[in-house]
């Protein structure tokens, strides 16, 4: 079967590494993957273009996907529609069915539109509800990848929650890292002290000022914080390191496409997020082991963490308790074992699976 994968672009965010690693579980169980993406730019396009057809349909905005849209659903026709993100996720659907595309069409959100477009104003919400009410209801599948996306899904949308599939994110399993690439690694961080890791883009939702000052707060002066990640907040946060007087202890790595040496020389995972659709990252921490301190945010890290049970989970917002949760991890012994056989249960052979069963491709 033909499927294909329709996303803005391949940046990289959580979102498309995730759609990508499905897209290879889809092209390994013998299905031919397209990517059809609003514009062929980003991080992961190297690594798409040597695996996949690509699809650059060369759009600024979604509102000018039609005729492209339609033009590329005529010609190819393929079996399945795997749809990303809104507003995609609601305009895709309307004009695969004006374009008379026949085949099946699943959307999935990653994140928690309610929050995530909270602020932007009383017309562009009454433009996501309505647009979310008629797209969702055009699709044959919907899915959320926790069910905190799937319930934010179901109120946005006025959709029945049992019309709304959770399928987790599918997470690569931990690859042990070349020794080159753990030496590239062990000589960005700096001294000898515990290492602690956050990986994600530098944006406002991730909170990095709350991990600053949570770090800053350690009674664990030799302590180390590695941000993996780049974003517009750089400049803001390498002054508020300055100003908490640790910026001799915090790395700013930038982007990486492949962390998996940072992982495997961390002692401490952390997210700080005010809000997550899921948290890859934090699968991905467990995979190799690591310890795992996260805020309690919607709405993935208490389902991956199990409320708890593989990782400590305090309030949003609270520099006090991420310090003290973070000083807790560092002192405490580690199941490792338990945190990886949990990191398995979101392999991506799950995820695909799970998929191509919606789906009725099985």
């Amino acid at each position: 079967m033909t499927i294909s994968i329709i996303l803005p672009d391949l940046r990289g965010g959580g979102a498309e590494r995730v759609m990508l690693d499905i897209a290879h579980e889809f092209a390994r169980l013998g299905h031919e993957v397209e990517l059809v993406l609003m514009q062929g730019v980003g991080d992961y396009l190297p690594e798409a273009q040597k695996n996949f057809t690509i699809v650059d349909l060369a759009i600024p905005r979604a509102r000018s996907i039609f005729s492209p849209l339609a033009r590329y659903l005529r010609r190819r026709q393929p079996a399945v529609l795997i749809v990303a993100m809104w507003p995609l996720t609601a305009v895709v659907p309307i004009i695969a069915r004006l374009s008379g595309y026949r085949g099946r069409i699943l959307v999935t959100e990653h994140g928690i539109l309610s929050k995530q477009y909270g602020d932007w104003g009383v017309l562009h919400n009454l433009i996501l509800r309505l647009s979310t009410f008629v797209g969702y209801r055009f699709a044959h599948c919907r899915v959320g990848v926790s069910q905190g996306v799937c319930l934010d899904m179901s109120n946005v949308a006025c959709l029945k929650r049992d019309r709304i599939v959770t399928i987790y994110n599918p997470i690569r399993r931990a690859i042990s890292p070349k020794s080159v690439d753990v030496k590239v690694a062990n000589s960005i961080w700096r001294g000898k002290g515990p290492r602690i890791l956050t990986v994600g883009n530098l944006k406002l939702v991730k909170n990095h000022p709350l991990l600053l000052r949570a770090f800053a707060a350690l009674p664990l002066h030799e302590a180390q914080l590695m941000l993996l990640g780049q974003g517009h907040n750089l400049a803001e946060l390498q002054a508020l390191s300055v100003e908490l007087g640790v910026s001799d202890r915090v790395i700013f790595a930038g982007f990486h496409p492949d962390p998996s040496s940072f992982y495997a020389t961390a002692d401490l995972f952390v997210l700080s997020s005010d809000r997550e659709g899921f948290g890859n990252v934090i699968v991905e921490a467990l995979s190799f082991g690591l310890p795992v301190v996260s805020t309690d945010c919607p709405s993935g890290p208490a389902e991956i963490l199990q409320k708890g049970q593989f990782g400590r989970l305090v309030p949003v917002g609270n520099a006090s308790a991420l310090a003290l949760a973070m000083t807790e991890a560092l002192e405490a012994p580690v199941d490792q074992n338990a945190l990886i056989c949990r990191a398995e249960e979101f392999a991506p052979e799950i995820a695909a699976q799970k998929y191509l069963e919606l789906l009725g491709l099985t």
